[in-house]
């Protein structure tokens, strides 16, 4: 997308690295463009206007200031506030006093993907979208409140300390995560290669809260593997939907192509997403061109925008595919999958997608502060909407995740393997 607007489609979330929800923890450098290629928007606040908007009555804020001016004493500090020249510390504590206005104000729309970055999550921000990371290498989000596990990226620390989709995060270093938002969950989690964090986590089928001690690392993102079967399957393993992807996703279907086989099976589990520009150009290789891969709906606030296939080709028209997916799969992911099978093109086998359908927007309000909005909804064609329930598959495979996706045995790969045998 090579316009001023650039969109998250991630947003669940954050990999911590994190993606999404869609935000990256570590690096520094280019912002603007590598935020085009997230799917996030970036743009001056000053195309909108900064007055007071008509019948809003903010007496009671600014009283409430005044308050606090003249009646607040810090109990834990020894200086004197509300003299004629304010110190530093005074100036610095009004300026946190106006940040925490506008943290109010975007908590109380109940989006956990519109969020307030003040100066120091600002330049985290920026940071993390640069892609050379330092964390555990895991998306989460904030599901019913609660902060959660999207994915855990395979070969991460995260992952081979046990952690795992879906778990509930209650507690980081012992702190409470009660009512916390995305951007203070990174600030905990975050730390230099080789330091520990412990999550205390609630997971489903476990009685008692599991405490689990990662060891940060720097985290190399996986893309892309390949599997070439004696049965005359061919599978690619797609890990996300990094700048990379549509250009190693042509190599692994040139490698298909090459094999002469027609049963192909894209594996999207524990897929947190990425680029939305990588979701329709993979999508472009199966689907005629101008066929709609997916449609950002602004709900009669802007035009909607529209992201059609290019119809380009490589394929016989008489490939099956197959996609898995399971509750890790989201954002760019559940594009793919979703529109693939929409068109009736790919089957879907696995377990219900994350529902991550959101577009965020990312407004400077000042040099150093942003604001991340959601300003549009992700809708395939056939008018199905992705976010909170995200995608049902079409073969559904009730496993625990040590059945569906184990070392021994691979329940939800054999199921998908049957399917394609006996067409």
């Amino acid at each position: 997308m090579k316009d001023t607007s650039t969109r998250f489609i991630l947003g669940a979330a954050l990999i911590i690295v994190a993606f999404a929800g869609g935000v990256l923890v570590g690096g520094k450098g280019i912002f603007a463009e590598q935020l085009n290629r997230y799917g996030l928007s970036a743009f001056a606040a000053g195309s909108i206007s900064g007055t007071q908007p008509e019948g809003v009555d903010f007496q009671p804020v600014w009283k409430a200031w005044n308050i606090l001016d003249k009646r607040f004493i810090d109990a834990y500090t020894t200086s004197t506030p509300g003299t004629a020249t304010l110190t530093q510390d005074e100036v610095d504590s009004s300026q946190k006093r106006v940040w925490g206005m506008i943290a109010g104000l975007v908590d109380s729309m109940g989006d956990p993907y519109t969020v307030f970055l003040p100066p120091t999550e600002a330049e985290i921000f920026q940071d993390d979208i640069n892609g050379s990371f330092e964390g555990v290498g895991m998306e989460i989000s904030i599901r019913d409140r609660v902060l959660t596990v999207v994915s855990p990226l395979k070969d991460t620390p995260a992952f081979n300390a046990g952690v795992k989709s879906g778990d509930q995060i209650v507690g980081i270093d012992g702190k409470s995560t009660k009512d916390i938002n995305i951007n203070t969950a990174v600030k905990l989690i975050r730390g230099p290669k080789g330091s520990d964090v412990t999550f205390t986590i609630i997971r489903g089928g476990e009685s008692e809260a599991l405490e689990i001690v990662v060891t940060r690392d720097t985290i190399q993102i996986p893309t892309i593997e390949t599997q070439r079967r004696a049965d005359g399957i061919f599978i690619i393993e797609l890990s996300n939907f990094s700048a990379k992807s549509p250009d190693l996703f042509r190599r692994a279907l040139e490698e298909f192509a090459a094999t002469n086989y027609n049963k192909l099976i894209i594996d999207l589990r524990g897929n947190p997403g990425g680029f939305l520009e990588a979701a329709v150009d993979m999508a472009s290789w199966f689907l005629p061109s101008g066929k709609v891969v997916v449609t950002e709906d602004y709900a009669g606030n802007g035009e909607n925008r529209i992201h059609r296939s290019r119809g380009y080709s490589l394929l016989d028209n008489d490939v099956q595919l197959v996609i898995l997916i399971d509750r890790g799969t989201a954002s760019a992911s559940e594009i793919l999958a979703g529109a693939l099978r929409e068109y009736g093109v790919a089957t879907l086998v696995g377990t219900r997608t994350f529902g991550k359908g959101s577009v965020q927007e990312l407004v400077n309000l000042t040099p150093d502060t942003s604001l991340k909005v959601t300003v549009a909804r992700w809708l395939l064609a056939g008018e199905v909407f992705i976010s909170r329930e995200g995608i049902e598959p079409d073969i559904l495979v009730e496993a625990t995740e040590e059945e569906s996706i184990g070392e021994d045995r691979d329940l939800v790969l054999e199921a998908a393997v049957q399917f394609l045998q006996k067409r």
